[in-house]
C-alpha cells in the first residue's frame, strides 16, 4: 500500500512539473522580450563651452534622453543653435537650454547678457570703494553717494541705487572659481534706464561707495539720509527766521491857505 502511495505521489510531482514548464514556455513565447524604453534626442555640448563663446557646428552633438523625462527649453536640432552665445559655462555632454544662451541677434560679448529694457553702466572704483576687491560678477550691491545740498550745510549720505547686479569687474565677467578677491578700477552694473540717470548724476556730484548685499536679500531700504551731525549725536543747529520789521505808520497833516480868492492845500509830515 505504501509503495503505491509513494509511486502515485512521485508521478503527480512529475506531471505537475512538466505542466508548469509547459505553461511557462508557452507564456514566454507569447510575451517575448520587453521593448526598450522610448528615447528622444536633444542637442548637447560636444566639449566644454565657456561663457561668451560663440557656438559652432563642431561644438554640438545629439544625445539620447528618456521620453518620460522631457527637458523644457531644450533643442532637438543643432542648426538652431549655431551662432548663439553661451551665457554660462557648459560641461561636455550637458543638454543646452534656451536660458543658457543669449537672445538671437543680441550681439556678442557682455552685451549679450543685457536683458531687454535694462542698461549697463560703468562706475570707477578702488580697493576701498570696491569693498576690498569683493565686487565680483554676480554679486548684488547698493550704491551710496555723499554730497552737499542747498538745504543742508553739512554733507549727507543717501542710497541712490539698490540691489544692482554686478555684471563684470574690470574685464572679468565670471567670478573666480576659488572665490578670490579681485581689485578692479571699473565695475559695470545692470540697471534700469531711470536708475542709470540717477547714478550718473550722483557720481558727478559727490563720492560714490558700494555696499555688498546678501545674494538672496531683495528688501528695499527706505530710511532717511545720514547727516554729519548724527555721527556726534548733536542735533544740527536750528536756523531761526529773522523777525519781520514792524511797519511805521507816518501821519500827515494838510494845511489850507486862503489868500483872497485863491486857495492852496499843503501836506506836512
Amino acid at each position: 500500500m505504501n509503495r503505491r502511495l509513494t509511486s502515485a505521489f512521485i508521478i503527480a510531482l512529475l506531471v505537475s512539473g512538466v505542466f508548469t514548464l509547459w505553461l511557462s514556455a508557452k507564456f514566454s513565447k507569447k510575451s517575448g522580450p520587453a521593448p526598450p524604453p522610448a528615447k528622444s534626442q536633444y542637442v548637447a555640448a560636444a566639449a566644454n563651452l565657456e561663457a561668451d563663446q560663440v557656438i559652432r557646428a563642431e561644438n554640438l552633438r545629439l544625445i539620447d534622453w528618456p521620453v518620460s523625462v522631457p527637458l523644457n527649453g531644450a533643442f532637438t536640432a543643432p542648426s538652431s543653435l549655431i551662432g548663439r552665445i553661451v551665457l554660462y559655462p557648459l560641461s561636455e555632454g550637458e543638454p543646452i537650454l534656451e536660458r543658457q544662451l543669449s537672445s538671437p541677434g543680441s550681439g556678442i560679448g557682455i552685451t549679450a547678457k543685457i536683458p531687454n529694457g535694462m542698461r549697463l553702466i560703468a562706475l570707477r572704483t578702488d580697493e576701498v570703494v570696491g569693498v576690498a576687491g569683493f565686487l565680483l560678477p554676480g554679486t548684488h550691491v547698493d550704491v551710496l553717494v555723499t554730497l552737499h545740498t542747498t538745504s543742508s550745510p553739512d554733507p549727507l549720505t543717501f542710497t541712490v541705487l539698490q540691489d544692482a547686479e554686478v555684471l563684470s569687474a574690470g574685464q572679468k565677467t565670471e567670478p573666480d572659481p576659488e572665490g578670490k578677491a579681485t581689485v578692479s578700477t571699473v565695475v559695470t552694473l545692470l540697471v534700469k534706464p531711470e536708475d542709470a540717470e540717477r547714478v550718473v548724476l550722483a557720481s558727478n556730484q559727490g563720492t560714490v561707495h558700494f555696499v555688498l548685499r546678501n545674494g538672496v536679500d531683495r528688501e528695499e531700504f527706505k530710511g532717511p539720509p545720514a547727516l554729519l551731525a548724527q555721527l556726534s549725536g548733536i542735533a544740527p543747529p536750528v536756523v531761526k527766521e529773522a523777525p519781520k520789521p514792524e511797519l511805521l505808520v507816518v501821519k500827515t497833516y494838510s494845511v489850507e491857505t486862503i489868500m483872497g480868492k485863491s486857495q492852496r492845500m499843503d501836506d506836512f509830515q
